[in-house]
């Protein structure tokens, strides 16, 4: 962590002045950090790089967004500070996450009842209603969602896992009686996201449920049987939905309106290019053409400034995060550990590959965020809670020395 924020402070000084906030604020956003790390259980070890990787990504997106919007960056800077006291309010509750495989169904329950808050109270923008208005705030709910997917998957499947197995692909009794609490929590989110014309999660929750399954069971009829599903879901939306046609035209054609629907993506694909190999520079490269480059193009921003080389190396460092969890899974004595891992390593590098593939259009672009690195303050909270879990797991006993 010290590294880390060595690290960001040396990135800070390339920023414009006062365009981070006061420097007491960044000081106290450091002393925070390492309060993370320090109020770690004395009694075990646990993959201190994780949190730090978490950190070190926070802060060079900091300096992205600074270099955009001043104001943004001041609004993330106290975002920051928030997620970083929440992860530790919620270290004690963490230290004991197997208690959370007891509450399943609430925590799908609670989802639900999230979708349906965001259908009745929900602000709709650019044709996908994400956004629930609280005071001067706006609170995104599937962030949170995704995680309470993932707890309620975790637990349903460390029971059921072995029997479902076990069960033939033809018998359709015995999988509707024990896929169907499953199916109906996973496709009741999948059903509520399409409406909610939010096909960017929801193809985030489908990689994420495909990736559980899979480590569950092995069945690899489950997983073609939901992007079936997810299929016919998508090519419904497409169809009825303008909001949705507009993105997919955007991908195949960008050039078509260049100054009306694709003009964002075309600007993105310039900034990019400019960007080359080594990058323009910080303050060097124009980045600001780019509609909401703090939130949808962060990395279009960072890719024309830092080049390719910054690009890749950025792409590493969530590689680094991905497979660290992934690792700290594997090593889980128990199946609800191994699985909560997994679908949240699952979770963080499905939303990287979704995200980045959209701006370089190896896809239709999504409206969700680069993990700690775009604007926005329910996306940091929710990651930085991601990785306070992941952290959580990886606890192990430390060695008592003979006597």
């Amino acid at each position: 962590m010290l590294l880390a924020l060595v690290f960001a402070a040396g990135a800070f000084t390339l920023a414009a002045p006062a365009s981070l906030g006061p420097a007491w604020l960044l000081i106290a956003l450091a002393v925070i950090a390492i309060a993370w790390v320090l109020l770690e259980p004395r009694d075990v070890e646990r993959d201190d790089t994780l949190p730090a990787l978490a950190v070190l990504l926070s802060a060079l997106g900091l300096l992205v967004v600074a270099r955009v919007s001043p104001a943004l960056a001041a609004r993330q800077v106290m975002w920051l500070g928030f997620s970083l006291a929440l992860a530790i309010a919620c270290g004690t509750a963490f230290n004991r996450f197997r208690v959370l495989a007891a509450y399943k169904y609430i925590w799908i329950l609670i989802a639900i009842v999230l979708f349906v808050a965001l259908a009745l109270f929900g602000k709709e923008v650019n044709g996908a209603r994400l956004w629930i208005p609280i005071g001067p705030i706006q609170f995104e709910p599937v962030e949170v969602i995704k995680l309470l997917v993932v707890l309620f998957m975790a637990s349903y499947l460390a029971e059921t896992a072995d029997v479902i197995a076990r069960t033939r692909p033809w018998s359709l009794r015995a999988n509707a009686k024990y896929l169907g609490p499953l199916f109906i929590g996973w496709g009741a989110s999948m059903a509520i996201l399409v409406f909610e014309r939010d096909l960017g999660m929801a193809s985030l929750l489908l990689a994420t449920f495909a990736a559980m399954l899979y480590v569950a069971t092995r069945r690899i009829d489950l997983i073609a049987g939901g992007f079936a599903i997810f299929g016919v879901a998508a090519y419904w939306a497409a169809t009825h939905y303008h909001y949705v046609q507009t993105r997919i035209g955007v991908w195949q054609h960008p050039f078509a309106d260049p100054l009306g629907a694709g003009f964002q993506s075309v600007q993105s694909l310039f900034s990019i290019a400019a960007g080359g190999l080594f990058g323009t520079g910080y303050h060097l490269g124009n980045p600001g053409y780019i509609p909401d480059v703090a939130t949808d193009y962060v990395y279009a921003a960072w890719s024309e400034e830092w080049g390719a080389v910054g690009a890749v190396v950025l792409c590493l460092g969530y590689l680094a995060i991905v497979r660290r969890s992934l690792r700290i899974a594997q090593r889980q004595p128990d199946l609800y550990a191994k699985l909560l891992a997994t679908g949240l390593a699952a979770t963080l590098g499905f939303q990287v590959i979704i995200i980045i593939g959209g701006v370089l259009r190896l896809f239709p672009l999504t409206g969700i965020t680069l993990p700690f690195f775009s604007y926005g303050g329910s996306s940091l909270v929710t990651n930085y809670l991601l990785i306070a879990l992941v952290w959580a797991i990886s606890s192990e006993r430390r060695a008592v020395p003979a006597r």
